[in-house]
């Protein structure tokens, strides 16, 4: 039996193309707002590709709100009117892959709100969890070794502490994709790494101290480096 593997590219191709007959089934009033979507499987036949490729399309509407998922019950078209319907699906068919900078300008402008909101709200087990992860990624940087995903985890602790549950759920989308890009880019090969650790306890010691201002210098202070490096490449 031959397995096909599709590259990334030709996956997004697929998925945008299910979008597209989606937003078609919308125009032509096959599906009206409210609506139950038809099962994967009645979608992956109509249109001759995988369930899995259904099943990512679906989600990726979902995660914009244009389709809603009720447990036990389906997935429903989300009464958002025609109109908005068509202009939402054409901006998301749009989008790209986001580059290396926009996700380190991106990264910036959410930790430095988060880490004022973990200074104002943090508890006795956000300190834990902060400083099992900073323990964490110093050891790995003392020994030599990668500490990408220790130090995102460092960060991910903060914006949980943060308290404000979009900005945590944020964090943890854009972060599979900048462990790639670290990794893809070197990053801590670049002497980040070690001038990290302090940095990292500076970040954490103002957080524990509850003083937000002191909080968004000291996380400023880390970026800095991280901020210059990125606009080099």
């Amino acid at each position: 039996m031959k397995i096909e593997i599709l590259t990334r590219n030709e996956n997004q191709e697929i998925q945008n193309e299910i979008i597209s007959k989606i937003r078609d089934l919308m125009n032509y009033k096959n599906l009206e707002p409210g609506d139950k979507l038809p099962s994967e499987r009645m979608l992956s036949e109509k249109f001759g590709v995988s369930r899995s490729n259904v099943r990512e399309a679906i989600h990726k509407l979902e995660f914009y709100g244009l389709l809603k998922s009720k447990p036990q019950s389906g997935t429903f078209v989300a009464d958002i009117g025609q109109v908005a319907m068509n202009g939402m699906i054409e901006d998301i068919l749009r989008l790209e892959d986001p580059d290396f900078k926009s996700l380190v300008e991106t990264r910036i402008l959410l930790e430095l709100k988060t880490v004022r909101l973990a200074a104002q709200r943090r508890t006795e087990q956000d300190l834990i969890q902060m400083k099992m992860a900073l323990e964490a990624y110093s050891e790995k940087v003392k020994a030599g070794q990668d500490a990408v995903q220790e130090d995102l985890l460092f960060h991910l602790a903060i914006a949980k502490a943060s308290g404000n549950s979009t900005m945590n759920t944020f964090m943890l989308i854009i972060t599979p994709e900048i462990i790639t890009k670290f990794e893809e880019h070197h990053v801590c090969d670049k002497g980040l790494a070690f001038t990290g650790i302090q940095e990292h306890w500076d970040i954490f010691d103002a957080i524990k101290a509850q003083d937000p201002q002191l909080a968004k210098q000291k996380m400023k202070t880390h970026f800095k480096t991280l901020y210059q490096y990125c606009y080099n490449i």
